[in-house]
């Protein structure tokens, strides 16, 4: 029952360790909210909601309710009513709730603020505060972040007792991911970004930039030269945020050029290739970026273009990392102009989802019996509260388009529709 700051990057498997802790402590009589947990991005919220219900499979009649902005208001209150064991959600909704008196936390016995460093830095310092003022003094506080600023451990020192200290290390092993640095011109930066992918050529990549605008005008820049790729920053609204999500984890989008934020919460299991479109000012930054990479003993590229007004931030990151940053030149990338990088899988959307009571099951036997399809054919599939994802084979998703046209998925007519 003791508080606890821990220092966790991505990957770390913090969720499974909060959350073993928090399920032992709830009373599935009490139908009041026992725990919440507090997430800076929709992505991470769900990300955490679906892991903390594997886990809670185990206990009988456990609820949970997710509280994310983006998603229409009433039927969150709709299940509130219902009695929520745990709740997890974005500050924002969360605080709305409470404004509302939907929600009531003051039975809280676990309170998770994860990704606490992201929720500072995305302005949600007073937002938080007012939250934690709902809970009662005996609640159990546990904090995660990546970083460490004054600001967190003001956070810290307001509303926690006595925590414990504790750092998670990362899954991932540095020594298998290459860093290389490439000093440039700044007029060269697009120039030598497409240098980099036709000399590596990876399957997979996350090209990181500072702005949205950035974003936008890099993946339209790789989609020119035929590398598939998706922009997500903060102006995308929730549909749209979720099918590009789903699309780089489904493997029918093979580049995924993002922002730091809208890239918490991104649990893809293998990246080949990271690629920072500038240098960023904090080196704890750079290697949080870094570890999306070389997963699981896999090798991992981490690329990094700098110009001489971010040598500064060169310098901080080999401070950061007690050893120096191996600096090559772009002339040094062998270029094969022909290199085209198109994902093997598409996306189909199908109306119905979890609120439908349809499962992943019933989509892959309605794919394999009637439609004819072999389950190689089918990858992931995903369901959200009315819609679900699935991916395809090319060859196979026309065919796929053709059986749900007419045909049905649980007794019911299935729109669906190619994700573009």
């Amino acid at each position: 029952g003791k508080d606890i700051i821990a220092q966790a990057k991505t990957g770390s498997g913090k969720t499974v360790a909060f959350a073993v802790g928090l399920l032992e402590k709830i009373n599935p009589r009490f139908f009041g909210s026992q725990a919440l947990i507090i997430c800076p991005t929709r992505e991470l919220a769900d990300q955490v909601g679906k892991e903390i219900r594997k886990l809670a499979r185990s206990v009988p009649n456990i609820k949970l309710v997710l509280l994310c902005g983006g998603k229409p208001f009433g039927p969150q209150v709709g299940s509130l009513e219902h009695g929520a064991h745990i709740v997890v959600g974005t500050p924002g909704r969360i605080q709305d709730h409470l404004k509302k008196r939907t929600l009531k936390i003051d039975q809280l016995k676990t309170l998770v603020l994860d990704e606490a460093d992201r929720m500072l830095d995305m302005g949600f310092a007073d937002v938080m505060t007012e939250i934690i003022s709902h809970t009662p003094k005996s609640r159990q506080t546990l904090l995660f972040s990546a970083t460490f600023p004054d600001a967190i451990k003001h956070m810290c020192r307001s509303i926690q007792r006595d925590p414990i200290n504790i750092t998670v290390e990362s899954n991932h092993q540095q020594s298998v991911i290459e860093q290389l640095f490439y000093q440039i011109k700044k007029h060269e930066r697009n120039n030598t970004l497409l240098a980099l992918f036709e000399h590596y050529q990876p399957k997979t990549a996350i090209v990181f930039c500072h702005t949205k605008a950035q974003c936008a005008d890099t993946a339209d820049l790789l989609r020119e030269h035929q590398i598939e790729s998706l922009a997500i920053h903060g102006d995308l609204d929730q549909r749209e945020r979720d099918q590009v999500l789903v699309r780089f984890a489904n493997n029918s989008c093979s580049v995924l050029v993002a922002t730091d934020v809208a890239a918490r919460g991104l649990d893809i299991k293998s990246i080949a290739m990271v690629i920072n479109y500038e240098l960023p000012r904090d080196p704890e930054i750079y290697v949080h970026r870094i570890g999306r990479t070389g997963r699981a003993g896999e090798k991992g590229l981490a690329m990094s273009l700098f110009t001489d007004s971010e040598v500064i931030r060169l310098k901080a990151i080999e401070q950061y990392q007690s050893k120096p940053c191996l600096i090559d030149s772009p002339q040094s990338l062998d270029r094969d102009s022909s290199f085209k990088l198109y994902p093997p899988m598409v996306t189909i959307q199908i109306d119905g989802g979890r609120k439908d009571k349809v499962r992943p099951g019933d989509i892959l036997g309605a794919l394999t019996g009637d439609a004819g399809l072999d389950g190689s054919q089918i990858g992931k599939i995903d369901i959200f509260d009315r819609s679900s994802y699935v991916a395809l084979e090319h060859d196979a998703a026309r065919q796929a388009l053709n059986y749900l046209a007419n045909g049905k998925i649980k007794g019911r007519p299935a729109k669906a529709r190619k994700v573009k």
